[in-house]
């Protein structure tokens, strides 16, 4: 993805917190830019009150949705109707919906079907099918944590003999089954040495798991996740700009036997 995608950010108030709010829209800003920015509840219910600040500082549009009967989310409709009429605008390029409701998998299928780039922002109860249906999804979970890293280095700076409280564990262990994942990757992309380009290898696991990203255990790039594997070799090469290096790897090899 380029980073001057225009982006449509459709947010479900009553499925996501709005504690992380500013963290959301940093992360987006790494996609694209957000050209709508809207946000879906019935906001005569109290328990949309926290979110009334956060609008005004994100420069959000509120979008009123009476719930008409008991245990219906009339915000989900009216949030799909808004992404559809978006959508036949042309003026995007791709949308983030903001939820961990799975109500929304059809819709980020037809957007996609329609060439948009749809990116997901949810909690980790997300169930998988609206995870699948993404581009790419991430976890709210992460930015939280990254707040709070940021504020213990804030804290370290104006206190540095302060305790330190402990770091968040990572959302998941690397287990076989992501080691599988970076192994048959490596096998798909490999030249005949058996060495795969860092920048492709990352967005074929992508494509292959939505959900894929290094900060969900514990590590900022995908480098030092392959790393910590002691499962791979790392190549780094030249690319003739200073300071620039290409990253490739492969699976380690067994040294032939006499």
């Amino acid at each position: 993805m380029t980073k001057d995608l225009k982006l449509a950010v459709l947010i479900d108030a009553d499925n996501v917190p709005y504690a992380n709010v500013k963290e959301m829209f940093e992360e987006i800003a790494k996609y694209g830019t957000p050209t709508f920015k809207r946000i879906y509840a019935d906001w005569t219910k109290p328990t949309v009150s926290g979110w009334k600040k956060v609008l005004l500082e994100n420069a959000i549009t509120p979008i009123q949705q009476y719930s008409y009967s008991t245990g219906k989310n009339a915000s989900d409709s009216a949030l799909i109707i808004d992404a559809m009429d978006i959508l036949y605008t042309g003026k995007v390029d791709g949308f983030c919906i903001v939820s961990s409701d799975s109500d929304f998998t059809r819709l980020a299928t037809r957007l996609r079907e329609a060439g948009m780039k749809v990116i997901g922002i949810g909690e980790k109860k997300t169930l998988n099918p609206f995870i699948t249906a993404c581009d790419k999804f991430i976890y709210i979970e992460i930015l939280k944590q990254e707040k709070g890293e940021q504020a213990e280095e804030e804290a370290d700076k104006k206190a540095p003999n302060s305790k330190r409280v402990p770091a968040a564990a990572p959302l998941n262990k690397i287990d076989p089954q992501i080691i599988r994942l970076v192994s048959d990757s490596i096998t798909d992309l490999a030249d005949e040495d058996g060495w795969a380009f860092l920048g492709e290898l990352g967005n074929l696991m992508l494509k292959k798991r939505p959900d894929f990203d290094p900060r969900n255990y514990g590590f900022p790039k995908m480098l030092p996740l392959i790393r910590n594997m002691n499962r791979f070799e790392i190549d780094e090469r030249d690319s003739g700009k200073q300071n620039i290096k290409h990253i490739y790897i492969r699976k380690k090899v067994a040294p032939k036997r006499g």
